[in-house]
């Protein structure tokens, strides 16, 4: 596999094909904060009826780093050091995944977030720190 790149790495987010498999789109990412929905859809189901639980958990580490490159004015990238999950309800309809930076320094940023239902009801949460790399070429 080669890196994705774009001439503006704002876009990069698009051209992810595993992103583009799951057709998750980006609402926003900026000032260290990042928004992502994604429909539910048979493809992407669980036994019981809802979003599958890899599903939910890519969406919440997807948003963590862009927060977290987003925080950082997309000079960088940045990858999963760790991950800490909690599931609370199905999954169903419309998810959307809030995610923003809680601190960071030049090497590591500190992130939480959360995944909530059309209802509003929050159905998983997570917190992970992210580590800054250098933008592929």
């Amino acid at each position: 596999m080669k890196p994705v790149t774009a001439a503006d790495p704002r876009t990069v987010f698009g051209q992810v094909p595993f992103m583009q498999l799951l057709d998750v789109q980006r609402e926003f990412s900026e000032g260290g904060r990042a928004r992502l929905v994604i429909d539910e859809r048979p493809e992407i189901g669980n036994v019981i009826g809802g979003v599958h639980g890899g599903v939910v958990i890519t969406l919440l580490d997807v948003v963590m780093a862009s927060a977290a490159v987003s925080q950082v004015a997309f000079t960088r990238t940045a990858v999963t050091l760790d991950l800490a999950t909690s599931f609370l309800e199905p999954g169903r309809g419309r998810l959307t995944a809030d995610g923003e930076v809680v601190t960071h320094d030049e090497s590591v940023a500190w992130c939480r977030a959360a995944v909530t239902d059309a209802a509003g009801r929050t159905i998983a949460q997570a917190q992970g720190t992210f580590r800054y790399l250098p933008l592929p070429s």
